[in-house]
C-alpha cells in the first residue's frame, strides 16, 4: 500500500532556498517570482543590481522573502562568493536554477575570442561551476537538492539562416551536463534536470526578433509563447513530487519543431 496522498503533488516550497541566475530579466525574473510566491526564499542573482532591486521590491510587496546577490557567471570568484552570500543571508541552497544565458548572434567564422569566451563561460562553464559549488555543500550537509538548467531547443535544432552555432553548441552541452551530473549525484539525492524552451518572449529573444523580424506567422500556432507558460514545468521539477525525475530535459516549444 502507498503512503502518498492523492494527488502526490504540492507547490509548497517553504522549505527551499533557491538561487536563480539571470534573474534581472526574462525567464529568470519570472521564475524568481513564481518560486517566491510558492514560499521559497529566493536569491536573485545577476549583474544588473538595479533591476534585481526592482524585482526584490515586487516580491517583498507580495509577501515573499528574497535577497539581491550580485553575480557575474563569467567570474569564478563571483560564483563562489555568491554562494557564500546566499548561505549567510538565506541559508543552504537546495534549489538552483541555472538560467543566465548569452547568444552569439554572429556567424562562426566571424566570432572573435572575446565573444567565444563570453558565450562559453556564461552558458556552460558558469553553470557547471555553480552546480558543483552548490552540490558540494549539499553533499557535505547530507541534504537533498533540486537543480534546473535552462537549455534551449537550439540544442537539438539549428537553422541555416540563424547565426547561433556557438549558442547551440553550449546549450547541447548543458543537456549532456544535466544527464551526467544527474547520474553522479543521484546517490546524494540531488536531482538535476533541464528545460529546453523554443521561442519565448524574453529580453534576449525579443532582441533577436528585432534583428530577424516577426517569425510567428511561420510557426504552427502562429504565436510566440510567454514565460508564464513555463511555470508548471518549473514547479514540477523543483517540487518534492518529482523526486524520481532526474537527468531529464523537458522540451517546451509549442510544436515549433519536429524533434
Amino acid at each position: 500500500m502507498s503512503n502518498f496522498d492523492t494527488p502526490n503533488f504540492s507547490v509548497d516550497l517553504s522549505d527551499q532556498v533557491a538561487l536563480v541566475t539571470g534573474a534581472s530579466s526574462g525567464l529568470g525574473y519570472r521564475f524568481s517570482k513564481v518560486l517566491a510566491k510558492c514560499g521559497a526564499k529566493v536569491a536573485l542573482a545577476a549583474r544588473r543590481v538595479e533591476k534585481l532591486e526592482a524585482l526584490e521590491k515586487e516580491i517583498r510587496d507580495e509577501g515573499g522573502e528574497c535577497a539581491v546577490v550580485p553575480l557575474d557567471v563569467q567570474d569564478r570568484d563571483s560564483i563562489r562568493n555568491a554562494v557564500d552570500v546566499v548561505e549567510n543571508q538565506l541559508g543552504l541552497i537546495n534549489t538552483l536554477v541555472n538560467n543566465a544565458g548569452m547568444v552569439d548572434a554572429q556567424w562562426a567564422i566571424k566570432q572573435d575570442d572575446a565573444l567565444i569566451d563570453g558565450v562559453v563561460d556564461t552558458n556552460l562553464v558558469g553553470p557547471y561551476l555553480l552546480s558543483n559549488e552548490v552540490a558540494r555543500r549539499l553533499i557535505k550537509a547530507e541534504k537533498s537538492g533540486r537543480m534546473v538548467n535552462i537549455a534551449s531547443m537550439a540544442a537539438f535544432n539549428i537553422s541555416p539562416t540563424s547565426a547561433s552555432v556557438l549558442y547551440s553548441t553550449t546549450k547541447s552541452a548543458i543537456v549532456r551536463m544535466t544527464e551526467s551530473l544527474a547520474v553522479e549525484w543521484a546517490r546524494h539525492n540531488i536531482n538535476v534536470n533541464a528545460i529546453a524552451p523554443g521561442i519565448f518572449h524574453s529580453e534576449m529573444a525579443d532582441a533577436m526578433l528585432e534583428r530577424i523580424g516577426d517569425v510567428s506567422k511561420g510557426l504552427p500556432r502562429k504565436r510566440i509563447c510567454v514565460p508564464e507558460q513555463m511555470d508548471s514545468t518549473l514547479l514540477f521539477l523543483v517540487s518534492p513530487s518529482s523526486e524520481c525525475v532526474t537527468g531529464t530535459c523537458i522540451k517546451i516549444d509549442d510544436g515549433q519543431t519536429a524533434r
